[in-house]
């Protein structure tokens, strides 16, 4: 499964404020990313963020198109109440308040991903 790393720029010496702010984060009530004839474009498997200093890190396992996971994800109220807490704790501004400011900073924030190692579960039989 892929995996997307979203970095942010922040302010060193917050990271409990700015952990204060997941715990109360409200996940997306489906996993499931639609497109807009209904069907699923994409699925989010999971999420982990890291910190350290003035490094914040999202990571995001997918399934199918990046680009839907962050039209779906900036349509999330809870995605935007984050967005809205973090920026006291930003170093450099993100716009994030309309959908199409969301995508545009979710894909400068991408990451590139340099190697993705990940190990096979086969079933006996």
């Amino acid at each position: 499964m892929p995996i997307a790393a979203i970095s942010y720029d922040i302010l060193p010496g917050f990271e409990d404020e700015i952990g204060e702010i997941f715990a109360n984060f409200q996940r997306p009530a489906s996993p499931s990313v639609q497109g807009d004839d209904g069907a699923e474009v994409a699925r989010i498997l999971g999420t982990a963020v890291f910190i350290k200093n003035d490094t914040m890190v999202r990571f995001i396992e997918y399934e199918g198109d990046l680009e839907e996971v962050a039209k779906f994800m900036a349509a999330q109220p809870g995605v935007q109440a984050f967005e809205r807490k973090i920026v006291p704790y930003l170093s450099k501004p993100r716009d994030t308040a309309t959908p199409e400011g969301f995508v545009r900073t979710f894909t400068d924030s991408t990451m590139r991903c340099l190697t993705l190692l990940g190990s096979t579960r086969i079933a006996a039989g």
